[in-house]
């Protein structure tokens, strides 16, 4: 049997091809995004912090985001804080709980990193408009079901 174009029907990949070949991306993607946030003298771990800030986070829940223990955070966001990319404010609703916020300069600092990130620049580039459109109605489809527990 042939597909419309005359050619043969491409056979769906199994799930363990499409579990490999996330994998494979995630691994590029965050050895790129690693790559671009050492020439601003953050490690990776860093980088993923200043990434989850669009807004005040618990530090609880960077812990959670992170998936390492609440202690750990407290020296990242140390570090973080000393560069001044972020700064440490009291929850407005439990003022024993503080929040983590990206400061403008940290802001700014993982645009960059985000800008120079040219390993993933230039993968997204070869796709078309449509491609481009598909790719991300897919992967805003599996969004959800894989942060469900984040």
């Amino acid at each position: 049997m042939s597909g419309k174009s005359g050619t043969p029907p491409h056979a769906a990949p199994a799930k363990l091809q499409l579990l490999e070949l996330l994998a494979a991306i995630g691994t590029a993607q965050w050895r790129d995004f690693a790559t671009a946030a050492s020439q601003y003298g953050l490690t990776s771990t860093q980088a993923r912090v200043l990434a989850q800030l669009d807004g005040p986070v618990p530090m609880r829940g960077l812990a959670r985001l992170l998936v390492c223990d609440a202690s750990n955070v407290t020296g990242i966001v140390d570090r973080l804080e000393a560069r001044e990319l972020v700064r440490r404010e009291p929850d407005p609703a439990d003022r024993r709980v503080k929040n983590v916020v990206a400061t403008d300069a940290g802001r700014e600092v993982i645009r960059r990193v985000r800008e120079e990130m040219q390993a993933t620049h230039g993968a997204l580039d070869t796709l078309d408009e449509a491609e481009s459109a598909t790719l991300y109605a897919l992967l805003e489809r599996l969004r959800p079901t894989m942060e469900k527990d984040a």
